[in-house]
């Protein structure tokens, strides 16, 4: 997954490559939460804000990685958002720790 960085908007592309996912699974992710509201151009094409890629690693981080099912997942932003933001950023940090001592390893 993609670090931030100084981009305004993103394609439904760039952002399914960042997740490894389809373009179908953001669009049904769209639909089915609404913390995520990307804009439209004038074509009808996705722009997503930094914003809507952090909420999709809370979404992604929920679904894909801890095994929620989307109600469940829907539940437990809606109950206590913060927890799961800072549960997403910890398993992000854990794996930039685990990628760093892999590295570290090899070199050895």
């Amino acid at each position: 997954m993609a670090e931030k960085s100084a981009k305004l908007y993103y394609s439904i592309g760039e952002v399914s490559k960042m997740f490894d996912v389809n373009t179908s699974l953001i669009r049904f992710w769209e639909k089915e939460f609404s913390i995520l509201k990307p804009k439209k151009n004038a074509k009808g094409n996705r722009l997503f804000t930094q914003k809507d890629v952090d909420n999709l690693h809370i979404i992604y981080n929920l679904v894909k990685e801890r095994g929620f099912t989307l109600e469940g997942a829907k539940k437990k932003l809606k109950e206590n958002k913060s927890d799961s933001i800072n549960e997403a950023e910890m398993l992000k940090s854990l794996k930039k720790i685990r990628s760093f001592l892999l590295d570290l390893k090899e070199e050895l």
